[in-house]
C-alpha cells in the first residue's frame, strides 16, 4: 500500500495554482463499476485538485476490502485512479484434521471459494479451527497456511491443520454437594471423571473435555437441583486446571444447595376470559403439597399454551411469578397468561412437493384459509403428513402476518415412494429369496399405492397385484383390490393358493378407520406326507367377509417415535364354499421416544399381537396360526412353533399371542440408520394360549435406504427344546420398524 501523502506528490504543484479537474478515469477495477466508482470518488469535473479530498476518496475505496494498492495519477487535470485488486480464493484446501469434513469446512473456516484472499481472514480462519478443534476437546492444535498462485487473479489456500492433544478429566470435584451424588450429576453433564480402567472403551465415561459444554453443565447441575425444588441453589463457574506435561485435568464446581421448597400455592391470572379457569388448572400436574419442580412446572405451561392455542390464540405468553418463603421454604406459583388476539389462518402456502400433488397434501392439513388457529390441528397436521410415507420430512411454520392472522407454510421434502427392485432375502428355511417388484405408494403423486411383486426360492413362489386408494375422490373413503397366487412347500405338505379381496374403508376419526373386506380364496393340497383329519388332500374354498378397525396416532410412516398403531379384525367364513370358521385377530404397537426426556435419539417399542379361532364346521390346517420368524417370535424359523400331532407334524393353534420388546438407537447422525435391541415371546395352542411358549432375543440393523426400510435381523432362541427348528438370521424390505 502507497503513502496517500507520496501518491499525491505529483499532483502538489497543480494544486498550489488550485487547478481543475478536467476527467476522472479509473483503471484496474473488477469487483466496482465505474459508475459505483464515481458515486464513491466524490469528486466530479470542475472541481478543484484537492489533495485532501483525494485522499479521502482512497480511504473510502480500501473500505471496500477488495484492493491491496491504490495511487493516483494527473496530468493535465486529468485525474487516474489506478487499483491492484486483492486476489480471489480459487482453491481451499484442508490436510489433516477436519480433512475428512468437506460439507462443514465453509462454515468451520467461515471462508469459501470466491471470496477475496484477506490476511486478516486467514487469520481469522486459523482461529476458528483452533477454536472448533478445543471444542471438540483438542488443545495445542497447530495451523499452517500455504497460498499458490492460480490464473491471473487467484490463489489456492492451503490450511495443514496438526490437531492438538485431548484433554482428559481425571477428577471431578463438587464441592457442598449433599443431595446428589457424583454418579447422579454425571447423568445430566457432558464433562465426566474419566472411568479409571474403561475410560477407554465405548459406553463408559472417556473423560475428554467438552469446553463448548462447560457453560451448559453449570447450567445442567442447577437445573438438577431445580427439579427436586432448591430453589435457592447456587452452582459456580467451573473450575478447570490443565496439567499441560501430561494433558490431564481437573475440574470442579462449588455447589450451596440450599433448601427444598414446597408448592403453597398455584394460581392462573388470565387477562382476557378465553377460557374456563378450571379447565385450565384440570391440566396442571404440579399442584399444592408437592416438592417444587422445574421440569413438570415447563410441562405445565406447555400444557395451558396448548389450551389457549386450541382456542385459537396462538400467540398467548405465559409468565411464571413466583413467591418465595424462605422461612417455611414454600413457593407461590402464579401463572399470569395473556391470550393476545384470536388468530385467523389467512393462507395455506405449500412447498417442496416436486411430484406429489397439492390436493394430497392439503387433505392431511386440517386447518384450512379462514380457520382459527388449533395447535391440535397444527400438530395432528404434521403427524399425518408423516404418516403417509410419502416425505422424508414435514415442517409447518407459522408465519405472524398481522395481529390476529397467520400464514401456514407447508415445507415437505419428498423421498422416494416407487421403485422397480430386483433383490434377495435369506430365511433359514426357505434358503434365499429371489423378489422382483414394482411397487409405489404415490402413484403420479395421486396418494394411491400400487404393486406387483414376484418371489421366488427353493420352497415357494409368491405373485401379488394390488392397488389402493386410501381418499377415494379426496373422500373420507378407501378402496382396495388384491389379487394373489402363492406355492408353498411346507414341513408336511404342498400348498397353492389362489385368491382376490375387495375392500371398501371409511374414516371415521383422523385416527380412526374402518373397512369392510371380501375375500374368496381357493386353496389345494398335494405331496400331504400323511393323510389325517388334519392334512387332506384336495381342493377347498373359502368365500368370507373380513370387517376391521384400524387405529393410527404415529408420528411417522416409517420410523414412530410417539402414538399408538392398532388393527383388529373378525374373518367370518362360511359365505358358501367349502371352509368355516371365525378368526379374531388383534394387534398393536405403541412407541415412546426418550429424546426430550434424556437428550438421546432412543425409542422403545412395545408390540404385540393375539388370535383366537372358533372352528365352525372345518378349519383347515393353513388357516391356523404359526408361531416362528421375523413378524412373530424371532429366532426360530418362520411358521415352526406350532402344536403337533401324533406324526410329530405340525398342525398349527387356534389360540396364540406374541408380545416384544424394542429398544432403538441411532448408528447415525442423520437417524436413518439405527440398531434395535429386542426380546419376544410367545405363546400357541390348540385349547391354550400357553399350550407352547417359546422366546427369543437378538439384535436389527434398521435402515431407512431409498429402496425404502430394510431390516437385518440377527437372532437367538432363548427356550428352544428339542426338536424346535431355530433360525439366527432373516431380511426384510419395505415395512414399518
Amino acid at each position: 500500500m502507497r503513502s496517500s501523502a507520496l501518491v499525491l506528490s505529483y499532483i502538489a504543484a497543480a494544486t498550489m495554482y488550485a487547478q481543475e479537474i478536467r476527467s476522472i478515469e479509473f483503471k484496474g477495477l473488477l469487483h466496482l463499476s465505474p459508475t459505483v466508482a464515481r458515486e464513491m470518488v466524490g469528486l466530479a469535473p470542475g472541481d478543484p485538485i484537492d489533495m485532501e479530498r483525494i485522499d479521502q476518496a482512497i480511504k473510502r475505496f480500501y473500505k471496500q476490502g477488495y484492493f491491496k494498492d491504490i495511487w493516483v495519477e494527473e496530468e493535465g487535470g486529468k485525474l487516474t485512479f489506478h487499483f491492484v485488486e486483492k486476489p480471489l480464493i480459487a482453491q481451499i484446501e484442508v490436510v489433516g484434521y477436519l480433512q475428512d469434513r468437506k460439507e462443514e469446512l465453509p462454515e468451520i473456516l467461515g471462508l469459501k471459494k470466491g471470496d477475496i484472499y484477506d490476511e486478516e481472514r486467514i487469520a481469522q480462519a486459523i482461529q476458528r479451527i483452533k477454536d472448533y478443534a478445543k471444542s471438540k476437546g483438542y488443545f495445542d492444535t497447530v495451523v499452517e497456511v500455504e497460498t499458490q498462485k492460480v490464473g491471473h487473479n487467484g490463489v489456492k489456500v492451503t490450511f495443514i491443520v496438526n490437531k492438538g492433544e485431548k484433554i482428559y478429566i481425571d477428577r471431578l470435584t463438587l464441592c457442598g454437594a449433599k443431595r446428589f451424588d457424583k454418579d447422579e450429576i454425571e447423568d445430566v453433564i457432558a464433562n465426566r471423571e474419566r472411568h479409571p480402567f474403561l475410560g477407554w472403551m465405548i459406553g463408559f465415561d472417556s473423560g475428554e473435555v467438552k469446553l463448548d459444554e462447560l457453560a451448559k453443565d453449570r447450567a445442567r447441575i442447577k437445573n438438577k437441583y431445580l427439579t427436586e425444588g432448591y430453589l435457592d441453589v447456587e452452582v459456580s463457574d467451573p473450575l478447570l486446571r490443565v496439567n499441560f506435561d501430561n494433558y490431564k485435568a481437573k475440574l470442579r464446581y462449588h455447589i450451596h444447595e440450599g433448601e427444598p421448597y414446597t408448592v403453597a400455592d398455584v394460581q392462573i391470572r388470565l387477562l382476557e376470559p378465553v377460557i374456563d379457569e378450571k379447565e385450565l388448572f384440570e391440566a396442571l400436574k404440579l399442584r399444592p403439597g408437592k416438592t417444587f419442580n422445574i421440569e413438570k412446572m415447563r410441562k405445565d405451561m406447555e400444557r395451558l399454551r396448548i389450551a389457549i392455542a386450541d382456542k385459537g390464540y396462538a400467540f398467548v405468553r405465559i409468565v411464571p411469578d413466583f413467591k418465595k418463603d424462605p422461612q417455611n421454604h414454600t413457593v407461590s406459583i402464579r401463572y399470569v397468561i395473556n391470550p393476545g388476539e384470536k388468530v385467523y389462518i389467512r393462507d395455506v402456502i405449500i412447498s417442496g412437493n416436486q411430484r406429489t400433488l397439492d390436493r394430497v397434501i392439503r387433505r392431511d392439513v386440517y386447518l384450512a384459509p379462514g380457520d382459527p388457529f388449533s395447535y391440535t390441528d397444527y400438530q395432528d397436521s404434521i403427524n399425518a403428513l408423516k404418516r403417509t410415507g410419502f416425505f422424508e420430512e414435514v415442517q409447518i411454520e407459522q408465519r405472524r402476518v398481522g395481529p390476529n392472522e397467520m400464514d401456514l407454510l407447508v415445507r415437505v421434502k419428498e423421498m422416494p415412494t416407487g421403485n422397480i427392485m430386483i433383490g434377495g432375502g435369506y430365511s433359514s428355511y426357505e434358503g434365499f429369496i429371489i423378489n422382483a417388484a414394482i411397487n409405489d405408494r404415490n402413484i403420479f403423486g395421486s396418494g394411491i399405492n400400487g404393486s406387483l411383486s414376484v418371489d421366488f426360492s427353493s420352497k415357494s413362489f409368491r405373485f401379488n397385484l394390488g392397488i389402493y386408494n386410501p381418499r377415494v375422490f379426496d373422500s373420507e373413503y378407501s378402496l382396495g383390490l388384491n389379487a394373489y397366487n402363492t406355492e408353498f412347500e411346507s414341513y408336511d405338505y404342498t400348498q397353492e393358493r389362489k385368491g382376490v379381496s375387495l375392500s371398501l374403508g371409511r374414516r371415521f376419526t383422523r385416527h380412526l378407520s374402518g373397512s369392510l373386506t371380501y375375500a374368496y380364496e381357493s386353496n389345494k393340497l398335494t405331496d400331504v406326507a400323511y393323510d389325517s383329519i388334519y392334512f387332506q388332500e384336495g381342493t377347498y374354498t373359502k368365500s368370507s367377509l373380513i370387517p376391521a378397525i384400524t387405529f393410527d396416532n404415529t408420528d411417522d410412516y416409517y420410523l414412530p417415535r410417539s402414538g399408538v398403531a392398532a388393527y383388529g379384525s373378525i374373518e367370518y367364513a362360511g359365505i358358501g364354499g367349502d371352509e368355516e370358521f371365525v378368526k379374531y385377530y388383534l394387534k398393536g404397537a405403541y412407541y415412546l421416544g426418550l429424546e426430550d426426556y434424556l437428550d438421546y435419539d432412543l425409542i422403545l417399542r412395545f408390540k404385540g399381537k393375539i388370535g383366537y379361532i372358533h372352528d365352525r364346521g372345518y378349519l383347515p390346517v393353513f388357516e391356523k396360526f404359526f408361531l416362528g420368524g421375523i413378524h412373530s417370535v424371532r429366532g426360530y424359523q418362520v411358521a415352526s412353533i406350532s402344536p403337533t400331532d401324533d406324526q410329530g407334524r405340525l398342525i398349527g393353534g387356534k389360540e396364540m399371542f406374541v408380545t416384544s420388546l424394542e429398544a432403538s438407537i441411532p448408528l447415525t447422525d442423520q437417524k436413518n440408520m439405527r440398531l434395535t435391541f429386542f426380546v419376544d415371546y410367545g405363546g400357541i395352542g390348540e385349547e391354550s394360549y400357553t399350550q407352547i411358549t417359546r422366546s427369543g432375543a437378538g439384535v436389527a440393523l434398521e435402515w431407512v435406504s431409498p429402496m425404502g426400510p430394510i431390516q437385518l435381523v440377527f437372532a437367538n432362541a432363548l427356550n428352544d427344546k428339542p426338536g424346535d427348528r431355530t433360525a439366527n438370521f432373516e431380511f426384510m424390505i419395505g415395512q414399518r420398524f
